[in-house]
């Protein structure tokens, strides 16, 4: 799927509201999930083990950490959406609400909608609001819904 662009803020803006993108899917390895879990360490078996998964859990393989997958919004976000118009700075301000929903099992896809809830002048620059909603492949209900802050300054 293509990447969207918009040319600047002032056709950003006319997007607050409606979804604006959806990424390419993008597999989510037992490798990714194994390196994750040494970054955080975090090793927990349902992660990282996969003969106990494949005996104990109820997914039948190991699942990403629900971490692991919020960690990737940034990426996807950029994979998917553009703003041509140059800044000087962009930054990741924060994130106001995570909810993981279901599991992204190793060996699965996943892929980012995007939607603009708000958009606003700051000093400096403009703070955007977005809802990320982290699909996977063949399920109904996302692995995360994210609402993240990512501020613009010119």
């Amino acid at each position: 799927m293509p990447k969207r662009e918009v040319e600047n803020i002032d056709e950003l803006k006319t997007l607050v509201g409606q979804e604006v993108a959806a990424g390419d899917w993008f597999e989510i390895a037992q490798e990714r999930i194994n390196r994750f879990a040494d970054a955080t360490e975090d090793h927990q078996w349902i992660h990282v083990d996969v003969e106990r998964a494949r005996r104990e859990s109820p997914f039948g393989v190991p699942i990403a950490h629900g971490y692991l997958t919020l960690s990737l919004i940034p990426f996807l976000f950029h994979e998917a959406f553009r703003i041509r118009q140059k800044f000087k700075m962009g930054i990741n301000y924060g994130t106001n609400r995570v909810r993981f929903m279901s599991p992204a099992p190793a060996g699965c896809r996943i892929r980012n909608r995007v939607k603009l809830l708000e958009l606003g002048e700051i000093q400096g620059g403009w703070q955007a609001v977005w809802q990320m909603t982290i699909e996977v492949e063949g399920r109904d209900k996302p692995a995360c819904v994210a609402e993240v802050v990512y501020r613009m300054y010119q």
